[in-house]
Parts: structure tokens; sequence; C-alpha cells
């Protein structure tokens, strides 16, 4: 739930504890903390980028439309709830050789959770300025990734050495999907401005 973001901040192992024994169902994962988190960002940028625009380092700012940015917020938010059942099902997958492979319900349920510092750092688009926003992909990143390493041993029951490893294969698959996630993202936002990069191949 909600309340599991300080402790998942502050006292993550002991969190993951706390998780681990409430054995929760993946809906009431999504209806009481992916979809709430994952609108951190969309609404963040929804505000961002139609009341103060976007700019790429100078003075200029290129302002959505609310009706455009409404549009590609639901877009930008089934993406990110999309995103967290496919690194869930990613981690599933990679565990299939561990002895005691945790089920596919507990690899979503860590999936969801180790985004709540990526769903976080969502509100650094209230000022989407490139490079503030490429700051907190980067600290929502990495504490994202402190999370699954700290985590994937402790929560899904498996030893620390297959957790390492399981870990580090996730990061790399991670990052690739959150890549393309964020490409389509941008190319998402910007579209709804005339000064979109998606735009400047059609002219």
């Amino acid at each position: 739930m909600v309340n599991h973001v300080w402790g998942l901040l502050h006292h993550p192992e002991r969190e993951w504890y706390k998780i681990s024994e409430e054995h929760e169902s993946v809906s009431h994962l999504y209806a009481h903390h992916v979809l709430l988190l994952a609108a951190v960002p969309v609404v963040c940028a929804l505000i961002g980028t139609t009341q103060v625009g976007w700019t790429y380092g100078g003075s200029a700012t290129y302002k959505v439309s609310l009706a455009n940015g409404i549009a590609l917020g639901v877009a930008f938010y089934a993406l990110m709830l999309m995103a967290v059942g496919v690194v869930g099902s990613v981690i599933h997958w990679m565990a299939r050789r561990i002895d005691n492979r945790p089920s596919r319900r507990d690899c979503i349920i860590f999936a969801g959770y180790i985004a709540t510092p990526m769903f976080l750092s969502g509100v650094f688009a209230l000022y989407p300025v490139f490079w503030l926003c490429v700051l907190g992909m980067v600290i929502g990143l990495l504490y994202s990734t402190y999370l699954l390493y700290k985590g994937t041993p402790s929560f899904l029951g498996i030893s620390h050495k297959q957790g390492f490893i399981l870990s580090t294969t996730t990061l790399g698959i991670g990052v690739l999907v959150l890549e393309a996630l964020l490409v389509v993202v941008v190319l998402l936002w910007s579209m709804g401005t005339d000064h979109s990069v998606v735009w400047h191949f059609f002219r």
C-alpha cells in the first residue's frame, strides 16, 4: 500500500519483509499502490507541459494544449501500468531455473514496489527542463536499483547469490524497458506541440 512508500525509502530491507508477509494480490497492489503512484508523473507532466512548457535549455518554451495533454497523459499512464506487469513477467521468466522459483504474482508485486522511486521522480516533470527531467530519472533509477538488489533475496525468497544474478539481469532488461518507455513518453508529450521532434520527419 502507499504506506509502504516511506518504509521503502527509509528502511527498505525491513519493509521488504513486511511486504512479503502481507501476501497481497496483484489487483490489490495495483489498486492501493501502482494506480496511485503512477499518477504522480502523469499529473506532474500534464501540469508542467500545459502550464510551464517544454524547454531544452534555452529561453523558448513549448506548451502542450490541455486537450492534447490529457490524451497523452492517458497513454503515458497506460504505458506505465503495462510496464510494471511486463517487468514482473520478465523477472518470473528469468527465475525459471531457480529451484524455489517465485510465483508470477510475487514477481509482479516486486516490480510494482521497485518502481516506487521512478514514479516519485515524476515530480521533476512539474518544471519540464530537459536536464532537470534527466536528473530526476537518474535519481529514481539509482534508488530503484538499490531497492532491486536489497529486495530480491528477501522478498522473492532466494539466496543472496541467486538474488544478485537475478537482480543484475533484471536491471539490464529493466533499463532497456525503461529507456524504450522514456523515448515513447518524450515523443508522446512533445507531439502535443508544433515544435515536436516527431513532426520534423513529416515536413
